[in-house]
């Protein structure tokens, strides 16, 4: 490992307490610790763990809410060459059972409060060796406890920043969910790119009261993190505690969905606390006059194209000026390619995969070796993802790849073709499957329900399609159903396939 040209998640830590020693780094509740604290406090976490054998790929599960222990325990994981990962409190016991078994952690974090009967029917039925801290209780068998116990001298054991640090789980597309492998490179090159769009700095003070077991809030943690800010965390969302953190930590940025705004505009409609200290999105004129008006990049043009598998984001709309795409442009620090089937690039404006490469793409996933294999063929990482690239260079997103139809020697994506058909104004939701074809191989045909009281006939929806997409992509004919079948959120398209004669897809044998 080349030290001289190295930096992790732990050398972070390392140089924040030195540049920012009087910097708070951490609000919880009534905790709080400046950068020099929290890296004693990590300190004591990974000397604790080190000595009762934990070391490097050694994987630390957290199974609680939003708490300043989650940075503690990604960075004392950071330390150590091991792994992190927060899951999703709201799960099941069941589905918390096949969480624990995945992952197969050496250290168990957890939360008694709220989930402690699921978590604790979790790891019975899992049967875990793994330690078990309570992180919300003090004395034997915590967190507290084990740190208490420990030496906040820093070993400075060399770990490379190519290694996986962070796992989160990927929704289950397949049947189960995956975790993603991020590595300290992944994280700290995003952290960059995102600080640069959201005007991010060490006066930078985050609210984090976005589920910490998601990307999107994630990412801003880190970045607020690696450029010596304050990250202040709320265990859950509550209008009033999310206006009284916001008034007295003067948060400048939070993770706050529309639902919330609702409930702070109507909570704090006297005016009682002082929220102008808040960067946000513009919104109806009541929350607007509360707040300040962002005007970063990220805030004038948000979002783009990303998943988790790549650190949250791939291409951004704040990049590059106008665009004709929908989802911007590629990130400075990722290579993207729309490629066909076989990994070949496609032209400008014709719908294919999403690929990409670079830092801030994943080692891949956990346990996974044959999905691994599919998703990284080439040497690219397959999103599994449809977009295309419009002629100005952005990148629009069409949707998740299915099944492809094959006409003639055309591909067909379902994605594109369904996204045509729900914008005809009649259209409530609708699925095309291919359906075999001597002359052509396949055809396509839609299945449609229509929005309550709509009406439209099979040739309004294929001219629909005609004038939208190309005319080898437009259904050849449409059958209207009330509702299409679904397993969970995802429609059904096996059952779809046998009720109105789908088959022959290409490499279905």
């Amino acid at each position: 490992m080349d030290l001289l040209h190295s930096l992790t998640l732990g050398d972070v830590l390392r140089e924040l307490r030195r540049s920012y020693p009087q910097r708070t780094a951490l609000v919880c509740g009534d905790d709080r610790y400046t950068y020099p604290e929290m890296d004693e406090r990590v300190n004591r976490l990974v000397n604790a763990l080190r000595a009762g054998g934990f070391g490097p790929g050694g994987r630390i599960l957290w199974l609680g809410q939003n708490c300043h222990r989650i940075l503690e325990g990604l960075l004392a994981a950071a330390k150590l060459g091991g792994v992190f990962c927060p899951v999703n409190w709201r799960q099941t016991a069941q589905e918390l059972q096949f969480v624990i078994g995945d992952v197969d952690p050496q250290v168990v974090l957890w939360q008694e409060e709220e989930i402690g009967d699921a978590v604790r029917e979790a790891r019975e039925l899992s049967g875990s060796k793994a330690l078990w801290l309570r992180h919300d209780g003090t004395g034997d068998g915590t967190y507290e406890g084990l740190l208490a116990s420990a030496s906040p001298a820093d070993a400075e054991e060399p770990v490379d920043p190519a290694l996986p640090v962070l796992q989160m789980y990927t929704a289950a597309f397949a049947g189960r969910p995956n975790g993603a492998l991020l590595s300290h490179t992944a994280i700290l090159t995003q952290d960059l790119v995102m600080g640069m769009l959201q005007e991010i700095s060490s006066e930078y003070v985050y609210l984090n009261s976005g589920p910490l077991f998601h990307i999107a809030t994630f990412m801003t943690t880190m970045a607020t993190f690696h450029f010596g800010g304050t990250n202040v965390f709320t265990r859950r969302v509550d209008a009033e505690e999310l206006c009284r953190l916001i008034q007295d930590e003067r948060c400048t940025g939070a993770f706050v969905m529309g639902p919330t705004i609702e409930q702070i505009v109507e909570f704090n409609k006297d005016g009682t606390y002082d929220l102008k200290s808040l960067r946000g999105f513009p919104g109806r004129h009541e929350w607007t006059d509360m707040i300040t008006v962002d005007t970063s990049p990220w805030a004038r043009k948000p979002a783009g194209y990303g998943q988790t598998e790549v650190m949250g984001m791939l291409t951004f709309n704040a990049l590059g000026g106008e665009a004709e795409g929908t989802s911007g442009r590629t990130s400075p620090m990722a290579q993207v390619r729309i490629v066909d089937p076989a990994g070949n690039e496609v032209a400008p404006g014709e719908v294919g995969e999403i690929v990409a490469r670079g830092p801030i793409v994943m080692n891949g996933y956990h346990a996974r070796p044959d999905v691994n294999t599919e998703r990284q063929a080439g040497e690219w990482h397959h999103t599994n993802d449809l977009g295309r690239r419009e002629p100005d260079g952005s990148v629009s997103f069409i949707g998740p790849k299915t099944r492809i139809v094959k006409s003639a020697a055309e591909n067909i994506y379902p994605a594109e073709v369904e996204g045509c058909l729900t914008r005809h104004p009649a259209v409530k939701e609708a699925a095309i499957i291919g359906v075999p074809d001597k002359r052509w191989g396949q055809n396509v045909k839609a299945i449609v329900a229509l929005k309550d009281g709509a009406t439209a006939t099979e040739d309004d929806i294929i001219e629909h399609c005609r004038s939208s997409i190309a005319s080898y992509k437009k259904p050849k004919s449409v059958e209207f159903v009330d509702a299409l079948p679904r397993k969970g959120w995802a429609v059904d398209y096996d059952a779809l396939d046998e009720r109105f004669g789908g088959g022959g897809y290409p490499g279905s044998g």
